[in-house]
């Protein structure tokens, strides 16, 4: 595990507006925040199950974590990946020794194929978010921050995080309310595809459409985790959006600014913040560069001038 810096630049406050204080998940074990929340729940298992070996599906990230953590403890893993995950992803759970199933979202159920692998094989199933031991793994992310900003004599006012089926947003959201009450907590999702916000407006938990393609793939799941929107309602969570192009100019700004390489998903919080989503001037902001695997195609888009 990689205690992650807490990255911050004058130049990057000066476009926001506001005193932005970057989590660099992206330079987290596996390039995400992912590996904390795995790591835990196979440690939190017993050696039987174990050996069984674990099964998941993911659209990347949690896949790449799962395969890295089951190969750190001897255990076997099948990741469920759809067929449009991108390529870095993909590589990165099979060079782990994982085995790979690709399925079809338009056409498939991820859940259906992960669950007909448990029965076949006696494997165990590991959720991507909508588990206790997953969501205190990915808080571990959230612990970190709060210890970074007492070290700096820093109380955050807002803290922003990209969110799909709320596991991490969830468990730093608990860490940073526990260490600084009144902060706001956000959950940033792709425009038109907010099935969290939905979910805290509703108060259970929403979906979205299969088939809807976005850049930010990785905070883009089915589902929003009935789990995680329990604590993220307790927390008070409101819910905001950005576009494509809103994750590509935050990715730039990372790069340009901290020296970061994110993926689309993971600048999802920061672009929120830059495209002034809400009002933070002059506030202290936290947000988590949840993760840094692009494909070179979509890296090289986000840094072409614009």
């Amino acid at each position: 595990m990689v205690r992650t810096p807490l990255l911050d630049s004058p130049m990057l406050d000066q476009l926001a507006g506001c005193r932005v204080h970057v989590k660099a998940e992206s330079l987290q074990r596996t390039g995400a925040f992912k590996f904390r929340g795995a790591l835990n729940k196979l440690l939190a298992m017993d050696e039987a199950a174990r050996r069984g070996g674990v099964v998941t599906f993911s659209a990347g990230n949690h896949g790449h974590a799962l395969a890295a953590a089951a190969h750190a403890v001897g255990c076997p893993a099948v990741i469920v990946l759809p067929n449009n995950a991108a390529t870095i992803k993909v590589d990165n759970c099979r060079w782990w020794g994982a085995e790979i199933i690709v399925y079809d979202p338009l056409t498939q159920d991820r859940a259906e194929i992960a669950d007909r692998i448990v029965q076949q094989r006696g494997m165990t199933f590991v959720p991507p978010f909508d588990d206790l031991d997953i969501m205190a793994g990915q808080g571990t992310c959230g612990l970190e921050m709060c210890e970074q900003f007492e070290e700096l004599g820093v109380q955050p006012d807002a803290v922003l995080l990209n969110t799909s089926g709320g596991g991490l947003a969830s468990g730093v959201a608990e860490a940073v309310k526990n260490a600084f009450p009144h902060a706001q907590v956000y959950v940033v999702e792709p425009a038109g595809l907010d099935k969290m916000a939905r979910s805290l407006d509703s108060g259970k938990p929403e979906s979205n459409l299969p088939g809807q393609l976005t850049l930010l793939d990785g905070i883009n799941g089915p589902l929003a985790g009935a789990l995680p929107l329990s604590v993220l309602q307790r927390h008070g969570a409101r819910g905001l959006s950005v576009s494509d192009e809103d994750a590509l100019a935050a990715m730039a700004a990372a790069f340009r600014f901290l020296k970061l390489v994110v993926e689309p998903a993971g600048a999802a919080s920061l672009a929120a913040v830059l495209v002034k989503k809400i009002d933070l001037a002059g506030k202290n902001v936290a947000v988590v560069a949840s993760g840094g695997n692009v494909d070179p195609e979509v890296f090289v888009r986000a840094l072409a001038p614009r």
